[in-house]
């Protein structure tokens, strides 16, 4: 047996879509505005997991996906995938909000490569299914549910095919079904879903049965229970294990952090209805491969890489950029992450290229050596925990002169969310520079806290405040960890990274 503890992954991996080919278990993970994104991840035991490779290295080339001025794709871009796997070919389908696409991505393995395709129409937290009779169906909708027949091969609804509202929820100022995770099990159709209720904030994990996909549907709630410090779990796919267990891979929120997937043991009563077991912290699982030695879904980077053929390198899956990346401004030479500033910024959020990997729960720390010594007057490079709510430790330059510096957005100022308040919190004259640069983060649902330091004389001094991150929906993503650079006055300025330290 593989025991573990809830949740499994330890960051933020929301809107898991699961399934199992063979002994292997594979996950994609909503990434929304983080490229390359639609994260995808394999296992051998439910517990313990690695990346395989992102399905796509940019989604479109828009202003507001390329981050251009102020234009962005904040709490935008990819929303909660579909993953499947239907005759020898892997799918991946989602929409995006900003572009106000649905996308279909296939590939005949896991690894890639990936192509692109559209399916017509906008199917909010769709879901696929494969009929017996060859028909095929997607799911989708918030509150209404709609059942939609597509072509056979998915580019469009079925001409006078399906396509009714099937489930609705009650209507109330709460979160209506979403998240649709749709089935085919001995002969009888599910549907899985997220939802809240009006007397609580708190997710709650709904599941409809039926024995013919056009209805009727019947069901209930299937999961409301809090694990210690989340919101609830619920929302996320189904899977087998092969000698026929069943488990639910569903998230819970964990405040700043973000939403992290738990595994849920389930079975189905003398009906065929779904039942869930209590979510529990302590998990045990079987492992299709005992002896798998995983690798790291968080890692430190010497930046150690080879080029291509073409002088480029390709960075770890671990590493995603907010937004689509300007690939000739960032590059990797002699153990550094150097990037080029090409656009004048208003603060870190609007900063190009921006590099990040996702933080750690309950705990985690990042160290990195920042070069600054080829920044033009005006600019600023460093680390930043990002999320709406950001702060950022960095070297600014001034009339030639360099200073480290914390600044950050800590606060909501005159009470108007749209107006930034990012400011400078201290600051301490830098020689040279370079410096070595520390983020402390803890996180809890109620409280969490960052720390910001700075390396003298081989020992650390903290500077600025105490930054207290929340998961804000303006972002909508746990908090990241960003190696950054950007410019106010004029571009063109270099930082070099090296050395950068992950600590769990």
């Amino acid at each position: 047996m593989i025991k573990g503890t809830n949740p499994v992954m330890k960051g933020d991996f929301p809107d898991p879509d699961i399934i199992r080919v063979d002994d292997t278990y594979y996950m994609c993970s909503t990434t929304m505005y983080y490229m390359p994104g639609g994260a995808l991840f394999r296992s051998y035991d439910l517990i313990n997991w690695e990346f395989v490779t992102h399905v796509y290295e940019t989604l479109e080339d828009t202003p507001r996906e390329n981050l251009d001025g102020e234009q962005n794709a904040y709490s935008n871009g990819m929303w909660a995938p579909c993953l499947r796997y239907h005759n020898g070919k892997y799918y991946v389908v989602f929409v995006a909000n900003d572009t106000h696409k649905t996308y279909c991505f296939t590939a005949d393995k896991p690894e890639g490569p990936w192509t692109k395709g559209y399916i017509e129409g906008f199917y909010h937290d769709c879901s696929l299914l494969w009929d017996d009779d060859g028909r095929v169906y997607i799911v989708h909708g918030n509150r209404e549910i709609r059942l939609t027949e597509l072509k056979p091969d998915l580019s469009a609804p079925m001409p006078g095919g399906f396509n009714e509202i099937i489930i609705k929820d009650a209507p109330g100022p709460f979160l209506g079904y979403e998240g649709s995770h749709i089935y085919k099990i001995n002969g009888k159709y599910y549907i899985f879903f997220i939802h809240g209720c009006a007397e609580e904030w708190i997710r709650i994990e709904a599941a409809f049965m039926a024995d013919d996909i056009k209805g009727p549907w019947v069901g209930k709630d299937v999961i409301r229970y809090r694990l210690p410090s989340t919101t609830g779990v619920a929302q996320g796919g189904i899977v087998d294990t092969p000698d026929g267990k069943w488990y639910g891979f569903i998230f819970a929120d964990h405040g700043a952090v973000g939403r992290i997937p738990n595994v849920v043991p389930m079975h189905f009563d003398e009906t065929g209805f779904p039942v869930f077991d209590t979510p529990t912290e302590e998990i045990e699982t079987e492992s299709t491969r005992p002896d798998y030695v995983y690798d790291e879904l968080f890692k430190s980077d010497n930046f150690d890489y080879t080029p291509d053929e073409n002088g480029r390198v390709k960075l770890d899956d671990v590493w995603e950029f907010n937004h689509n990346p300007k690939n000739d401004y960032w590059q990797v030479l002699d153990n550094q992450f150097i990037l080029t500033t090409e656009k004048l910024s208003r603060t870190v959020e609007f900063a190009r290229n921006t590099l990040t990997q996702r933080t750690y729960l309950p705990k985690c720390a990042a160290t990195c050596t920042i070069d600054a010594s080829e920044l033009n007057d005006g600019d600023y490079a460093g680390l930043v925990m990002l999320q709406h709510r950001y702060g950022c430790i960095g070297i600014a330059k001034e009339e030639g002169k360099y200073f480290i510096i914390m600044r950050g957005r800590t606060e909501e100022p005159d009470n108007d969310p749209d107006k930034s308040d990012d400011r400078e919190f201290a600051r301490v004259p830098l020689d040279g520079g370079k410096a070595k640069l520390r983020m402390e983060a803890s996180f809890d649902l109620g409280l969490s806290e960052v720390d910001f330091y700075y390396q003298s004389n081989g020992e650390w001094q903290k500077l600025g405040v105490t930054l207290h991150p929340t998961f804000d929906l303006r972002h909508f993503v746990g908090c990241r960890i960003g190696l950054f650079a950007y410019s106010t006055v004029i571009t063109g300025g270099k930082a070099k990274f090296s050395e950068f330290v992950y600590e769990k």
